[in-house]
């Protein structure tokens, strides 16, 4: 009786133990992997990250040239990894038809700065809260160049708290594996930001005196 008691208890370990096993598997594979990829949260936030090291990226080297005046020049590189891949955008922001979009000015009161987001035919830009999808970095240079649809190359608009603002309008497939941010202070030229996804270089010119 002893030898029967333990057998069924064992069989009733192993019968408890692959269901919570199979729970398991199933819980992993709807919350953390889907097909292969990360969640769709998980992938929001890898999103977002990029956006912001982007911004952070172009105001650094903003700030760079403007310390030093005139005729300076400055070069970063930054990896783009979700930025271009509009399969990636669509699944974690759930955007259609996907733009990554650039400006640059003082829309807050927290000073100038690069704002970097993702606009599409199906999403209004958000600058704050839970559903935040603009990302922006403080910069020393004191422009505000969204109000100027002249600046852009490749030119767009999207609408922050329904103002239109003028900006960079980027396919994400244009955008290179390391994106080149190329900024310098050339009095002679105006204010002109532009993308050539033949070399994959961001151009920026500043001109505070322009």
């Amino acid at each position: 009786m002893v030898i029967k008691k333990r057998g069924q208890v064992s069989l009733e370990f192993m019968l408890i133990f692959g269901m919570m096993l199979i729970l398991l598997l199933y819980s992993v594979n709807n919350i953390t992997f889907r097909e292969g990829s990360t969640s769709t949260e998980t992938l929001r936030i890898q999103i977002s990250l990029e956006e912001k090291n982007l911004a952070n990226a172009i105001s650094n080297t903003i700030s760079q040239v403007y310390a030093q005046g005139p005729g300076a020049k400055s070069t970063t590189y930054v990896r783009i990894t979700y930025l271009r891949d509009p399969d990636m955008l669509l699944k974690g922001l759930g955007v259609n038809s996907p733009k990554v979009f650039i400006t640059y000015g003082n829309y807050s009161t927290e000073g100038n700065g690069t704002y970097v987001t993702v606009v599409g035919t199906n999403v209004d830009a958000v600058l704050s809260g839970g559903d935040k999808n603009v990302f922006w970095s403080r910069a020393m240079y004191q422009a505000v160049l969204y109000t100027s649809p002249s600046v852009w190359s490749p030119s767009g608009s999207t609408t922050f708290n329904a103002t239109t603002v003028y900006g960079l309008e980027i396919d994400p497939t244009d955008l290179p594996g390391t994106l080149e941010i190329v900024v310098e202070w050339n009095p002679d030229n105006p204010n002109s930001w532009t993308f050539d996804s033949v070399a994959g270089e961001l151009h920026i010119n500043i001109n505070p005196g322009g």
